[in-house]
């Protein structure tokens, strides 16, 4: 039986196309907008936490690709009734891209041209992490909100913040999430005694679209800190987008990259 693959997950679908398996991909979420002309005609079958079972039972798929972090457990658990392969992945740093690029090599490398697509993938990935060491960059400590009332940011073992590690950036607070849940991104009450120490305060253009005009709500919450709006996709997306995303790192640590448009 050929392939009919349904990503639940936007990095995962970008993933899935830059191997090649645009014809086998039926089903993506609403949030699953790159590459936009690839995924215009593929259908929809709702968000990330809100799948739409039914109109995705309809589309018959051999495999669903979710991941720990951005999908629910009853939502897998419900897939795991009708379709024959749910794949499942939990990439966290972007050294584990690697592995989540042979994950799918594993799974879909029968298909012609999947393996192909895969091998430069990895060497730039590769060359990107070589490129990407925290001895060459001076250390801070970092603040990364994701979320605005409340404010939300990111536990030490998320992605985010071993990705924000590879140029010596150490995201506050020192804290572990775990495996999964919610622990894993922390509120900020606003009146912690580490906010005075945070020296750089990023603003991520999702899940929450930051704005110029939160910059100021910002900066109360950590008077000594440089705050800066950032491209969340580059920093928070793993997948083909992880080699651009070590790129944009070393910019913002050097300096020279500017804030994301309204």
């Amino acid at each position: 039986m050929a392939e009919r693959i349904v990503s639940l997950v936007p990095s995962l679908t970008e993933l899935v196309i830059a191997l090649g398996l645009r014809e086998q991909l039926v089903g993506r979420t609403g949030f699953c907008i790159h590459p936009a002309e690839a995924v215009r005609a593929v259908s929809k079958v709702g968000g990330t936490k809100d799948v739409n079972l039914a109109r995705l039972r309809r589309l018959m798929p051999t495999h669903v690709l979710v991941n720990v972090d951005e999908n629910r457990l009853d939502t897998v658990a419900a897939l795991r009734e009708f379709v024959p392969n749910v794949v499942v992945t939990h990439p966290c740093s972007p050294e584990d891209n690697l592995l989540l690029i042979d994950q799918l090599c594993d799974t879909f490398g029968h298909v012609a041209g999947v393996r192909g697509h895969a091998a430069p993938l990895r060497d730039e990935l590769v060359g990107e992490l070589a490129a990407t060491q925290p001895s060459s960059f001076s250390p801070a400590r970092v603040l990364y909100m994701i979320w605005r009332e409340p404010w939300m940011t990111v536990a030490r073992d998320t992605y985010i913040s071993r990705m924000l590690a590879r140029v010596n950036w150490h995201s506050q607070p020192e804290v572990l999430g775990g495996e999964t849940g919610a622990a894993r991104y922390p509120k900020v009450q606003g009146a912690e005694a580490w906010l005075a120490g945070v020296e750089r305060v990023l603003l991520s253009s999702e899940p929450y679209r930051f704005e110029t005009r939160h910059v100021a709500e910002a900066q109360a919450l950590c008077p000594r800190a440089q705050v800066q709006r950032v491209d969340g996709e580059l920093l928070s997306w793993y997948g083909p987008r992880a080699t651009a995303g070590l790129r944009y790192l070393r910019s913002l640590a050097a300096g020279t990259r500017a804030a994301p448009a309204d």
